[in-house]
């Protein structure tokens, strides 16, 4: 797993699924390298297995090419709980689809989508992660 400023992304990947992890919900967004923006998809509110289920239906649904996860930090970008968590949903992520998994940066995310009026900030956070990786690559 790594960010896209710091791994080149294959000309391949082109359809991409984000996910805002949390304990309780995770957010998810679709978007793709050619607009460059992403759609938020809704929340799953699961959590172990039932939450990969879900997921494992969005796959099915999108068929992405890679996965992209909001990693959250403290201001100063020291890690903390939360961003260990993060991390193992996406070790996780890639160890049962097999998927690339590339980390973003999620630092303000669901207070920048409850700033733009969300109505799922879950989702809409996953739609923005999305966009930082989008408009990072190539």
């Amino acid at each position: 797993m790594s960010a896209a400023a710091d791994h080149l992304v294959p000309a391949h990947q082109q359809t991409f699924l984000a996910f805002d992890y949390g304990l309780k919900r995770t957010g998810v967004a679709v978007g793709n390298r050619w607009m460059k923006s992403a759609t938020p998809q809704g929340t799953i509110a699961a959590e172990g297995d039932a939450r990969f289920e879900h997921i494992a239906k969005r796959i099915k649904e999108w068929q992405p090419d890679a996965l992209v996860i909001g990693v959250p930090t403290h201001p100063d970008g020291g890690e903390h709980e939360n961003t260990l968590r993060a991390r193992k949903f996406g070790r996780q992520l890639r160890g049962r689809f097999g998927l690339s998994v590339y980390e973003v940066d999620e630092r303000y995310t669901t207070t920048e989508a409850h700033a733009q009026g969300a109505k799922d900030a879950d989702a809409a956070a996953a739609a923005i992660i999305l966009e930082q990786f989008l408009r990072n690559i190539p």
